[in-house]
């Protein structure tokens, strides 16, 4: 079997037999630069804007490519249309799954996975629907291995693949993974097939060419070109979102088509777009191919993918949160629990700490962090850098693989008491209380039971039900034990109080103003 890493076969036989000769690598590269036209480099000049310094920066001048035709036609037959059937609970009329933004709701609507379908039978509101819908994959090895977006194939009872001859075949789901939203099919065509290699997504830059093969709203291999406009996109539908931001016009039947650059390599798997009417306003968004090319490899040889654990809950730090621990600046990751028995757990990653570098990376932002854990095999110690107590520590953790229930551990064990200047009302937990504002079991602490409006802790989002169980990074088990720390932090002068809160299972720092 052929790696996926491997570049278009030169020399290919179609299903009916028929040989076709497909252009190489370097035979493409030496055409795209054929048709680049040649850099035209600018000279130095010194030309001069009122009160500036001489302008003395070196540039150049990339003219835009006189035709794309070369790299489309050596790529394309590799490209294929997916059809799938299949049920899909949905209520009366609505047909395109959303890409969710937390941060504002009612920006739900415009983020679309650009997977098109349609009710094939009629059902009632709420119903089961019979739906038929189309999407994009690309062959990445001879003998029928094509990669497509999980969102395409999920829930399908049939699938079936639509070569570039027109040739439709069967396919059958090797493996998925919902996280990275990639999904890898098989089919048997009886013969090699032509297909292509994933390129290195690293060294992409913002303005870089991308052309984009797919089959928009079911019309069959569709070549469009574009830019990529960003890198490490955020668009909150997983855990280790990285995605490229392209402005190549895709469309709804786009999904899991590939993103090539000008060598003919896939550097990105198609997979959202943002649009507020449905169709391109040149925001489109695409797995980088570093992501998919390891997630695809392990799908092929198991059929799901292992990702490393580290077993802690964090968060981003802001300015006022990295003030709070004495750092000073917002980089690094904030350890808000630490799951028990976890390798975290192990190697005395604590509460409160910050982990600026895992593996040897810096970890700028909090988002970071899963993405370097996740790509470590189960069973490699990698070192761990924390800041704690206003110093760097350096540890070592034994990675383990994802349990099927991360649950995350809460701890501390421990009466009605006034919060001072916080504009809170704390109260012991009681059974009565637990089941009233539905404090999970086994979490123990200062329970919020009122929070006063426009008070300090109604600013930084408390609400009854929040668990206070850390108050100026010590543990607290009683209402009274919070004040303690706030009569403290008074004392002091302090005008901010670290606060760690559980909520419904999940633990989060804030800073709550004194005043």
């Amino acid at each position: 079997m052929k790696a996926p890493n491997q570049p278009i076969s030169q020399q290919t036989t179609s299903p009916a037999g028929r040989n076709r000769q497909f252009f190489s690598y370097s035979a493409l590269a030496a055409a795209v630069a054929l048709s680049l036209g040649g850099i035209t480099a600018i000279a130095k000049t010194s030309a001069t804007l009122p009160e500036s310094a001489p302008l003395t920066t070196e540039q150049s001048a990339v003219r835009a490519p006189a035709s794309f035709a070369s790299l489309v036609q050596a790529v394309q037959p590799a490209v294929v249309s997916i059809t799938v059937d299949g049920m899909a609970m949905a209520m009366a009329g609505e047909k395109i799954p959303d890409l969710a933004s937390p941060d504002d709701p009612q920006f739900k609507e415009f983020f679309d996975r650009f997977f098109r379908h349609s009710p094939k039978l009629p059902g009632g509101q709420g119903q089961g629907l019979r739906v038929q819908g189309v999407g994009s994959g690309f062959i990445v090895t001879a003998d029928g291995h094509i990669v497509t977006s999980n969102h395409v194939i999920e829930n399908a009872s049939e699938i079936h693949v639509v070569l570039n001859d027109g040739q439709r075949l069967p396919a059958e789901v090797l493996g998925r993974d919902p996280k990275t939203d990639l999904a890898l099919l098989k089919i048997d065509a009886g013969s090699d097939l032509p297909y292509v290699a994933f390129g290195d997504s690293n060294n992409t830059r913002p303005g870089d060419w991308v052309v984009a093969i797919g089959n928009p709203f079911g019309l069959g291999g569709t070549a469009t070109t574009g830019i990529i406009s960003a890198r490490g996109r955020d668009i909150h539908s997983g855990p280790y979102d990285d995605y490229l931001q392209i402005d190549a016009p895709i469309n709804r039947g786009n999904s899991g088509g590939p993103l090539f650059d000008l060598s003919g390599r896939v550097i990105g798997v198609n997979t959202a777009i943002y649009s507020p009417n449905g169709t391109n306003v040149g925001i489109g968004f695409a797995v980088p191919a570093e992501q998919a090319k390891s997630v695809i490899s392990q799908l092929m040889q198991t059929g799901h993918v292992q990702r490393g654990w580290l077993g802690v809950q964090i968060q981003g730090l802001t300015e006022a949160l990295a003030e709070s621990v004495k750092l000073p600046d917002t980089k690094g990751a904030l350890v808000a629990d630490v799951i028990a028995e976890s390798p975290a757990a192990q190697a005395g990653i604590r509460i409160g700490d910050v982990i600026l570098a895992f593996n040897d990376q810096e970890i700028g932002a909090m988002r970071d962090l899963p993405r370097l854990v996740a790509n470590v095999t189960p069973g490699e110690k990698p070192s761990v850098t924390v800041w704690r107590q206003g110093e760097k520590r350096n540890l070592r953790v034994s990675i383990t693989a994802v349990p099927d229930k991360a649950l995350a551990a809460t701890k501390v064990t421990p009466q009605p008491a006034e919060g001072v200047r916080l504009g809170v009302v704390l109260a012991p937990i009681t059974d009565e209380l637990r089941q009233r504002l539905d404090v999970a079991e086994g979490v123990e602490g200062a329970l919020v039971v009122e929070v006063e409006s426009g008070s300090p802790a109604a600013r930084e989002g408390l609400r009854p039900g929040d668990v206070i169980v850390q108050a100026g990074e010590k543990p607290v088990f009683t209402p009274d034990d919070v004040v303690g720390v706030v009569q403290a932090a008074n004392a002091g002068d302090r005008n901010r109080l670290l606060l760690l809160i559980n909520r419904q299972g999940n633990q989060r720092f804030v800073t709550v103003q004194l005043g």
